[in-house]
């Protein structure tokens, strides 16, 4: 099996790719600078892949594979850094076989008002990254992408073909991104890279384990809405109650994050098994559910009430997301598996055993943790 580097794999995404990555053999190694990431997300990962009890602060028990060495090992980085990423792909000899980037920043509306930073983050920490990997002699690379790129269109569901036309700085930072990953792919023989154009994922592990736990205000409506259901945030407010859609709420692709994570493993191996490409698929479940949709099958599964109140739409909005996801099933054998029930059972079970979200029970390992020894 592969040694995967994870950027970001402390995050909502990255650690349920983690977890999958594993359950299938694979090593992986996380960099995360825990920004909107946290460490114990990374220590449950380990337990719920069987590799054993990580001790806290001390880190004395990092499960071992045997006389091949760690499976999983996590350093605290910034994916802007080379000497942070330099460090990564040394870990435990090396040999770094593919790229999994999920760091980044995520928010439309937040992008609307902190541009810059997006740029940075987004973009930059992609630059770095791909030197890092050239530096390194790996040409395999899984990039988080966005539906946020279609922006606002006619077509619906949205192919890969539909016109990339963002209308807010986080996705012009993703368009960028993938242009400078198709000259790249370009530029030299041997690049295999998919850019997977994520829809909305929500939901949670379910074992409860793991989760959305967004820093400060979530930014999302999931998160938000669990939030709201456990008492954390007074009311949901939903944004915009005039948009063209049946209800007048925006509409939405909602994906069960483990079937995201799922697609990611079968990207890999795609780009592995087959010869070099550049490989662009959506992953979505093909059908929109609006807010209110959304808010009524939460309160419906979890016996709940949620207080709501329709506000005035959020810029960088807009009314239709709907993949078009034939396409990765035609490719790669993916297609959702779970309902929008079980997404919403799955995100209460989180909530509700993880009221303060990983804070409640948190590990800070200092320094740099690798293998069976922590290094400050």
């Amino acid at each position: 099996m592969t040694k995967v580097l994870l950027t970001g794999g402390a995050g909502f995404i990255g650690s349920h790719t983690g977890l999958a990555l594993l359950q299938t053999g694979h090593q992986v190694v996380v960099v995360d600078d825990f920004s909107n990431g946290n460490a114990e997300a990374v220590r449950r990962v380990a337990e719920l892949a069987g590799l054993g009890p990580w001790g806290q602060a001390a880190a004395d028990h990092w499960a071992e594979a045997g006389p091949g060495g760690s499976r999983l090992h996590l350093i605290q980085g910034d994916v802007r850094s080379p000497q942070d990423l330099d460090r990564a792909f040394a870990v435990s000899g090396g040999g770094i076989g593919a790229v999994l980037h999920f760091a980044g920043l995520k928010a439309v509306g937040e992008s609307m008002t902190q541009p810059l930073r997006y740029w940075d983050v987004n973009v930059t920490g992609t630059v770095r990254l791909l030197e890092a990997m050239v530096r390194h002699g790996c040409q395999t690379l899984v990039f988080s992408s966005s539906a946020t790129l279609y922006g606002t269109t006619d077509t619906v569901p949205i192919p890969e073909t539909a016109p990339l036309q963002p209308i807010n700085p986080y996705g012009y930072t993703k368009a960028a991104v993938e242009r400078m990953l198709t000259d790249v792919a370009a530029s030299a023989p041997g690049w295999r890279i998919a850019l997977l154009r994520y829809f909305n994922p929500v939901g949670a592990h379910p074992s409860g384990r793991i989760g959305e736990d967004p820093n400060g205000l979530p930014n999302n409506l999931f998160p938000f809405l669990c939030q709201v259901a456990g008492g954390r945030r007074q009311r949901l407010d939903v944004f915009g109650g005039d948009w063209p859609t049946g209800d007048g709420t925006g509409v939405r692709d909602y994906l069960h994050v483990m079937d995201l994570a799922e697609g990611h493993g079968r990207a890999l191996d795609v780009l592995l098994a087959e010869p070099p490409q550049l490989l662009t698929l959506n992953l979505g479940s093909g059908q929109g559910h609006s807010v209110l949709e959304l808010v009524r099958a939460f309160e419906t599964t979890n016996g709940l009430t949620l207080p709501y109140a329709v506000v005035g739409r959020r810029p960088g909005d807009s009314a239709v997301s709907v993949a078009d996801p034939r396409q990765a099933e035609r490719r790669m054998g993916w297609r959702t598996r779970r309902s929008l029930a079980d997404i919403c059972r799955d995100g209460w079970a989180w909530q509700s055993a993880n009221p303060q979200g990983y804070r409640s029970n948190e590990w800070h390992p200092t320094g740099e943790l690798i293998g069976a020894q922590q290094v400050s």
